[in-house]
């Protein structure tokens, strides 16, 4: 799918998983956007002689339920269809640098050309600065980043994050979820795009130092000349060598220069239009050839790059949140959560409220992988050397305890920081609450339940994840909502 389609099926996700009380979108209003989407993603399958996907299946329902969402309230309409990010900065940062280019040479003497001028040389060094630079960052391993901020590509990607008024608090509380994770997937393409425009404004920086060079000659006689008081004519004379060798090179057809001629230059003693015009060609072509053409081929490529991400939006969905809705229109393979206990063996009854949960978190087909409890006390690595944890058909990969036991940093701690360090798409945490319940009895357990139950929440947090609490024996007791109750490790 492409970005904005994207877009939409992200913003619908958050408003949904916000939504855990079903203010804003009631039940009627979901199934009829998907009852709606998956008539109509049937009709666009017909059309074009294919099987219903999952993609289409996403865009219909997500218009849908966009468009009730923005007839309920303008504010949100108003919302939905502004742009986010700031996109002017694509144009105006090239525009900017090519008019800043064309007055950079004005700090010099704007009738001379000076063979040692600090802008063209600064120009030219900064790039092969910035090449060199280039190649060593991708030759470092792990290190693919780039050098922009998380903070500046939040906010070329989303703007101000300012949310309209007067939205009911679910979607007040969608809206601001949407902003942090549109950030987050649209990352790699902010970077393309920010890569684009650097570039882009970089060539346009040279290209406005070459068309004022050129503009100015059209009505000025250049002096060319050059003064050092550290460097000898030889120096001189040995540096704009190697600075111009490339253009002579690659153009023929410009004059080269001897000793005799620097040493002439010196103080400016040729004012003849003819040499003028030499050391404006050189200059010229060197900027071109050494500046703009290799800037314009990393835009360019950079530019590609974009329009790939922007076709083929980076959307993962495999998801719990999109492995459900495609569920019911029978798309894609069902879903698995694997489950790994800690010093907590189920029985039958649990068994079975557990595999009812993975029912409703991750739809009506999702399968339960259980894997033995690991013991209490034995290391991570020793109860772990059986299990593949990195199965790629595993949707939800997570760790059962039992809210009877105390959690330890130096047991369930290093189990949960274990599974955290080798499961790529990260660890859920479901904690159940039924052997505490079962033991204490019904009078009195509220605060007790309470108390340990604030007490894994704290674990969970310094651990990095969070716990989701559960009943195996009445597994409807918590409705599990996408994104709110279920830590799943997306949305961590």
């Amino acid at each position: 799918m492409n970005e904005q389609v994207a877009r939409n099926v992200v913003l619908v996700r958050a408003i949904e998983s916000a939504d855990a009380n079903h203010e804003v979108l009631s039940d009627d209003d979901r199934k009829y956007a998907s009852r709606s989407a998956k008539e109509l993603a049937a009709w666009q399958a017909a059309d074009s002689k294919t099987a219903v996907t999952q993609h289409h299946f996403l865009q219909q329902r997500s218009e849908q339920i966009l468009k009730r969402l923005g007839e309920r309230s303008p504010a949100f309409a108003a919302f939905h269809k502004r742009r986010l990010g700031l996109g002017g900065v694509w144009l105006a940062l090239p525009f900017l640098a090519l008019i800043a280019g064309a007055v950079i040479d004005r700090i010099a003497d704007p009738h001379r050309v000076d063979l040692l001028s600090a802008p063209f040389l600064l120009i030219i060094g900064w790039n092969l600065l910035v090449y060199l630079g280039m190649l060593v960052w991708a030759l470092v391993p792990g290190k693919r980043q780039g050098w922009a901020g998380p903070n500046l590509l939040r906010r070329l990607s989303v703007g101000k994050a300012a949310l309209p008024r007067k939205l009911p608090a679910p979607m007040a509380a969608g809206l601001t979820a949407f902003m942090s994770e549109w950030a987050a997937l649209s990352e790699p393409l902010t970077r393309a795009r920010l890569s684009r425009t650097i570039h882009l404004a970089a060539a346009c920086f040279a290209l406005g130092a070459i068309a004022s060079l050129y503009a100015r000659g059209l009505l000025n006689q250049y002096v060319v000349g050059w003064e050092s008081t550290f460097l000898d004519g030889r120096q001189v004379h040995t540096l704009l060598s190697w600075l111009f060798m490339p253009a002579m090179n690659a153009f023929p057809f410009l004059q080269g220069f001897s000793l005799a001629e620097v040493e002439l230059l010196r103080h400016g003693r040729t004012l003849t239009a003819a040499s003028g015009a030499r050391w404006v060609h050189l200059y010229g072509a060197t900027l071109l050839l050494l500046v703009v053409l290799p800037r314009l081929v990393l835009a360019g490529f950079a530019a590609w790059r974009a329009r790939r991400l922007a076709r083929n939006f980076p959307l993962d969905l495999d998801q719990p949140y999109y492995r459900k809705l495609a569920d019911s229109i029978g798309a894609g393979t069902p879903a698995l959560l694997r489950v790994l206990p800690y010093s907590y063996t189920l029985d039958e009854a649990r068994d079975r409220g557990l595999w009812a949960i993975a029912a409703s978190a991750l739809g009506a087909q999702a399968r339960v992988q259980l894997r033995p409890a690991s013991a209490y006390g034995v290391e991570p690595k020793e109860a772990l050397q059986d299990a593949a944890l990195d199965e790629p058909d595993v949707t939800v990969t997570a760790v059962l305890f039992s809210l009877a036991a105390t959690p330890e940093k130096e047991n369930h701690g290093a189990f949960l920081d274990y599974l955290s360090k080798r499961v790529k798409r990260g660890v859920a945490v479901l904690v159940d609450e039924s052997p505490l319940v079962e033991r204490i009895g019904d009078q009195g357990n509220a605060a007790r339940v309470a108390e340990r139950s604030a007490l894994w929440r704290q674990f969970c947090s310094f651990h990095g994840t969070s716990a989701t609490f559960v009943n195996l024996l009445q597994p409807d007791k918590y409705p599990i909502e996408l994104g709110a109750g279920l830590s799943l490790p997306e949305l961590r």
